[in-house]
């Protein structure tokens, strides 16, 4: 045995996501966590200040949400969800389907975000093929990120993550982002591209783009492109694995330009951060594609632990705690706070970039290159920011905090302090 050393003893078994493990750091070992903090095995805590990877929205262990998983291990665990059904799955369904409205009318559940993605490109793609009209090509906006499974992944940027894999993905249609300056560009993109034959579904990221550096929309823009492709009969799939659950100020971000899609893919928040479940909500016209007395035309797509019963209490006690008096309040404390924090960062020399949308903030540390994920910056800014007591994980030198809502303002401005204090030390 090598007793309690978690370091080496992770080193020689573990194999962490996106890693490089021979010139890795070591990793920070941890045991506890407890609303925003998370505890090591030394006992030192730490402001998760990116919510373990943008989940965790109530803060770590919340007791009501801890006391409803409880109650549900107890009566039930799991169960498989082909020609079974249980109140938790029902119950989620049916209020997830009356926040979105929008005439969606179908819960469809998975493990993750990239699997909630998965199951929304088959929907697209089987839609047409039921129809007897197939069609294959989708659109998608550059530097997007939808996961890691293969068909996300063809819908992704063409980058660092899918590089190993470009020849096994299948084809998509990239166009640019609509950000502020280049809105007549995108448009007119789409619009030649819907011109064509063939084009299946329009996949994007709601007003902000996350693993692709934190890019923030333009609410009218992408409001335009949703119609012209809705109104060209194009199937439009929203990914909110990121930004629903109120991580942009709103419960869904979609809600900033009120137009819904027809697919929407929820994941990280919908659980608070206690477990993994995906979300693919339909419309009722993709529903009506797949009701046939034709058995071929079912959906034949599933997860060994598709509506996990735990997860599914877990998500319901976390919509509970969003209709609480007081959340949306915090969240809005939040993004005026990150409002304020951004125009200091406008004056800073080396600083590109700062930008905010509710509960998120992001900016560009200025490097010599252009050198993007694989930035150096990368690993500086994590081990720097452990040594002050934050776990602050930037995207190559795209530096963003993204906390959880019960954050009080001293631990926010604690954050913002030592952003500060890391840009005055390069």
């Amino acid at each position: 045995m090598i007793g309690n050393n978690w370091i080496s003893r992770d080193s020689a078994v573990s194999w962490h996501p996106y890693t490089q493990m021979k010139s890795a750091d070591e990793v920070l070992p941890v045991d506890k966590a407890e609303g925003i903090y998370i505890y090591d095995t030394s006992g030192n805590k730490y402001i998760d200040a990116v919510s373990s990877w943008w989940t965790n929205i109530h803060g770590h262990c919340h007791p009501y949400m801890i006391e409803k998983v409880t109650e549900q291990l107890k009566s039930l665990g799991h169960v498989m969800f082909a020609g079974i059904t249980h109140p938790p799955a029902i119950i989620l369904a049916e209020r997830l389907l009356n926040k979105i409205g929008h005439d969606h009318s179908r819960i469809f559940y998975s493990d993750d975000g990239s699997t909630a993605v998965e199951v929304a490109i088959k929907m697209a793609l089987q839609y047409w093929r039921n129809k007897g009209t197939p069609r294959n090509k989708i659109i998608a906006l550059k530097n997007a990120y939808h996961g890691d499974t293969f068909g996300a992944m063809s819908v992704s940027e063409r980058g660092v993550f899918t590089k190993p894999f470009y020849d096994q993905l299948f084809e998509t249609v990239f166009i640019e982002a609509p950000v502020r300056g280049n809105e007549e560009v995108c448009l007119l993109q789409l619009k030649n591209i819907l011109g064509e034959a063939g084009v299946a579904a329009f996949i994007y990221e709601p007003m902000v783009q996350g693993a692709g550096g934190m890019i923030v929309h333009d609410a009218g823009s992408l409001k335009k492109m949703i119609l012209m492709c809705q109104k060209a009969g194009v199937i439009t799939i929203a990914d909110e694995v990121m930004t629903g659950f109120y991580r942009t100020g709103k419960l869904f971000a979609s809600e900033h330009f009120g137009v819904f899609a027809d697919l929407i893919c929820l994941s990280k928040g919908l659980t608070g951060g206690l477990f993994p479940m995906g979300v693919t909500s339909a419309r009722s016209f993709i529903f009506d594609a797949f009701y046939d007395d034709d058995r071929a035309k079912a959906f034949f797509h599933g997860h060994s632990y598709t509506a996990n019963p735990v997860a599914c209490a877990a998500a319901l006690a976390s919509l509970d705690l969003t209709e609480e008096k007081g959340f949306v309040e915090n969240v809005e404390k939040i993004s005026e706070l990150n409002l304020a924090f951004v125009e200091k960062l406008k004056l800073h020399p080396k600083v590109e970039n700062p930008r905010t949308l509710g509960t998120i903030l992001a900016f560009e540390v200025k490097t010599v290159k252009n050198d993007g994920y694989l930035s150096e910056v990368n690993r500086g800014v994590f081990r720097y920011f452990l040594s002050k007591g934050i776990v602050l994980r930037p995207l190559g030198n795209v530096l963003y905090i993204m906390p959880p809502y019960c954050i009080k303002t001293e631990e926010l401005e604690y954050i913002y302090e030592n952003i500060l204090s890391y840009l005055s030390d390069l």
